[in-house]
């Protein structure tokens, strides 16, 4: 089972959005997906424009860590007209609840969206279970009074 907790972070992601480091383009948050199919569940986050050599994913202490990097453009002669898309380092944790096969995670980055395919444990997936049953034979005794 893989748990979402919206609040785990409030504290880092109120600070991040109030903070002002002297720039407008500072990350804010990391747009992600998270929906299960079948025997393992997906992360798709928005990265575009993020160096994949940037990209760090790690497991720890059950807390899924995504980490990615884009680097602003000079402002060295430029004259900003609309400055939208954010630069810096941008983090999502989630955590990993019982069930999931934290040794077989993979991630793949294909056009500025980083998917991470998170698989369920054999021991969590769902499975059928036999139900065997004996049958009664006619030469049963009968118990006489």
């Amino acid at each position: 089972m893989l748990r979402f907790d919206p609040f785990g972070n409030v504290e880092a992601m109120t600070r991040s959005l109030l903070s002002d480091d002297g720039t407008r383009r500072s990350p804010r948050f990391m747009p992600m997906d998270l929906y299960k199919v079948e025997d393992h569940y997906v992360v798709d986050a928005d990265l575009p424009g993020i160096d994949p050599g940037s990209i760090d994913i790690s497991v720890d202490n059950g807390t899924l860590s995504i980490s990615a990097q884009r680097t602003a453009r000079s402002d060295e002669g430029v004259q900003w007209l609309a400055s939208e898309r954010f630069s810096g380092q941008f983090r999502r944790e989630l955590t990993l609840g019982e069930g999931i096969d934290r040794d077989n995670i993979t991630a793949v980055y294909d056009n500025g969206v980083l998917s991470v395919i998170i698989p369920l444990a054999e021991k969590a997936k769902p499975r059928r279970i036999e139900i065997s049953h004996t049958a009664k034979t006619a030469s049963s005794q009968a118990i006489e009074s």
